[in-house]
C-alpha cells in the first residue's frame, strides 16, 4: 500500500476545485445537496461545477429521470438512471466548448434518519467519471448505512463521503485498492459501506471480488457479497423481504459432503410451511478469519475459493462476522423473513460449547441473540474418528447447565437435522483434499465435485501440479 497524506474533506474539495482538468455536475435526492456544498464552501468552485441540482419531490423527479416501477426511489436503479441521464447531457452540453476537460458527474439518492427513528439512513451513491478528455466513462457505485443517530450528522457523512468519491477517483485509480480504503476518510464509525463497485474500461482489470475484499479487509463493512458473475451485490437489493440460507465454509475446496449439505438443507428450507419457495434465496459465506487462518491474507487464496463458487453457480458473502448472531443482524435490517444457517454437526457443537464458555452467567441472553425467533439452523451429520459414531442435533454433547436450553430449541425447531443425507461421503474432509491437491498425490478427484475437480487442474488451483506431465 502506498503511502498518502490524509487529507480533510475541505482540502480535499480545493485540490479537486483547483485542478482544471476536472468539470462535472452534481444531483442529489434525499438528504439535501450536501456534497456539492463542500465543493462550493470552500471556493474556485466555477472551475469545477457545471450544474448542481435537487429533485426533491416525486413528481419532479420522475419527469427527469423516469418513474421507478417499484415505488422505491432509495435504490441501485434510480442511481443509474440519475448518471444515465446527467451524464448524457453533460457530454451533448458541453463537450465541444471543454475538449481538454475530464467530464464527471456525481449522483446521490438517500434517505436520512426521520424524526421518529424508524428510519436508520441508508442511500446509493455514484460517479461517472473519465480519466482522461478523450477517455471512456468509469463508474465509482456504492450503498451507503449511515449510522449516527441524527439527520444533521447522517447529511454531514454523506457530504464526506462524496468529497471522498471525487477525491480518491481523480487521485487514487492506478490503486484501487487504495481508492477503496480512502472512502472511509474522516468517517470511521459514522457508516457502513456495504457495497463498492468499479467499472469501466480504465477499470477492466479490477476484480469487484477484490473490491469485496478489500472493503471488508479495511473495515468499510462487516458484510460483502458478490455473485456468479463475479460483480458486487447488495442484499437489500435483491433479497428484499426474501428468506435466505446461508452455509458458512472454508470451501478450500469445495467438496462433495458440502455441496450435499447444501444441497439437502436448502429443500429442506424451501418445504418449511412458513417460506415461500419462489421468495428463496441460497448463499456461501466466508469470513475473513478463515482467509487469514495460515497467517495474513493472500489474496490468491481467495480467488481460487471464489473461482470454485461462482463456477458452481455460487452467491458469496464475505464477511468479519465471527459470530453467526452479527451476520443475522446484518441482515434482519434489510427485512429478511426467514434465516436459515446449515453447517455441519462439529461446526454447532463448537457453537454450542463456545456460547457456554462466553456467557456463564447468562446464557439466555446469548442464546436469545443466536436463535432469533426467524432463525433455524440445519445440521449435517457427521461421524467421530475415535468410535464412528454419529453426530446429530440429538447426540451433540451439551454441557448440563444448558441442557434445558437446547432442550427448548429443539422443541421450537430452531436447529433440525438436516434429512436424506449421503451417509457414504461422511469421511470426506475438506482438509485431506487439500493436503493431497497440494503435494500432488492422487484420490481427491473423487472427494470433490466433478466441476471443481476439473478447474483445480485446469486453472492450478491451491498449488495444483499435475506431476504426471
Amino acid at each position: 500500500m502506498m503511502n498518502r497524506r490524509f487529507l480533510e474533506t475541505e482540502q480535499k474539495a480545493l485540490e479537486i476545485n483547483l485542478d482544471e482538468r476536472v468539470y462535472g455536475a452534481f444531483a442529489e435526492i434525499g438528504a439535501g445537496q450536501e456534497v456539492a456544498r463542500h465543493f462550493f464552501q470552500v471556493g474556485a468552485a466555477a472551475g469545477t461545477i457545471a450544474k448542481s441540482m435537487s429533485a426533491y419531490d416525486k413528481t419532479v423527479s420522475d419527469e427527469i429521470y423516469g418513474p421507478e416501477p417499484s415505488g422505491r426511489y432509495v435504490c441501485e436503479t434510480r442511481l443509474y438512471k440519475m448518471l444515465d441521464h446527467e451524464y448524457t447531457l453533460l457530454e451533448s452540453r458541453l463537450r465541444t466548448l471543454r475538449p481538454t476537460q475530464t467530464f464527471f458527474v456525481f449522483a446521490d439518492t438517500v434517505t436520512a434518519i426521520n424524526y421518529q427513528r424508524t428510519i436508520k439512513g441508508q442511500g446509493w451513491l455514484g460517479l461517472r467519471f473519465q480519466l482522461r478528455p478523450d477517455g471512456p466513462a468509469n463508474d465509482l457505485v456504492l450503498h451507503v448505512r449511515l449510522l449516527d443517530n441524527d439527520n444533521r450528522l447522517q447529511q454531514q457523512a454523506v457530504g464526506i463521503l462524496g468529497v471522498n468519491m471525487v477525491y480518491a477517483c481523480f487521485r487514487f485509480a492506478s490503486n484501487p485498492e487504495l481508492l477503496v480504503q480512502s472512502l472511509m476518510d474522516n468517517l470511521h464509525g459514522r457508516v457502513m459501506i456495504d457495497l463498492v463497485r468499479i467499472s469501466g474500461d480504465d477499470f477492466q482489470e479490477v476484480d469487484n471480488r477484490l473490491v469485496c475484499l478489500w472493503a471488508v479487509k479495511h473495515q468499510l463493512t462487516n458484510v460483502a457479497i458478490f455473485g456468479p458473475d463475479k460483480q458486487s451485490l447488495h442484499a437489500g437489493e435483491f433479497l428484499y423481504k426474501k428468506s435466505i440460507l446461508i452455509a458458512r465454509g472454508s470451501f478450500r475446496p469445495p467438496t462433495k459432503v458440502q455441496q450435499d449439505m447444501i444441497q439437502k438443507a436448502y429443500i429442506q428450507f424451501q418445504a418449511e410451511p412458513d417460506i415461500d419457495a419462489a421468495k428463496t434465496f441460497f448463499l456461501t459465506e466466508i469470513t475473513l478469519d478463515n482467509l487469514c487462518s495460515d497467517g495474513g491474507l493472500n489474496e490468491k487464496d481467495f480467488l481460487d475459493r471464489a473461482d470454485l463458487l461462482c463456477a458452481l453457480g455460487q452467491t458469496v458473502i464475505i464477511s468479519n462476522c465471527l459470530q453467526h448472531k452479527r451476520l443475522i443482524a446484518y441482515f434482519s435490517d434489510y427485512k429478511v423473513h426467514r434465516i436459515g444457517l446449515a453447517m455441519g454437526a462439529r461446526k454447532l457443537s463448537n457453537i454450542i460449547r463456545g456460547t457456554w464458555e462466553h456467557n456463564p452467567d447468562n446464557l439466555l441472553g446469548a442464546f436469545g441473540e443466536l436463535f432469533l425467533r426467524n432463525v433455524r439452523f440445519y445440521v449435517y451429520p457427521a461421524r467421530e474418528e475415535s468410535d464412528n459414531t454419529l453426530l446429530t442435533v440429538d447426540t451433540i454433547p451439551v454441557p448440563e447447565e444448558m441442557h434445558f436450553l437446547y432442550v427448548y430449541l429443539k422443541a421450537n425447531r430452531n436447529l433440525v437435522d438436516i434429512q436424506h443425507y449421503k451417509p457414504e461421503i461422511l469421511h470426506i474432509s475438506h482438509k485431506n483434499v487439500l493436503k493431497l491437491i497440494q503435494s500432488g498425490q492422487s484420490g481427491w478427484e473423487e472427494q470433490v465435485p466433478t466441476r471443481v475437480a476439473r478447474l483445480i487442474k485446469s486453472q492450478n488451483l491451491f498449488g495444483f501440479q499435475n506431476l504426471s506431465e
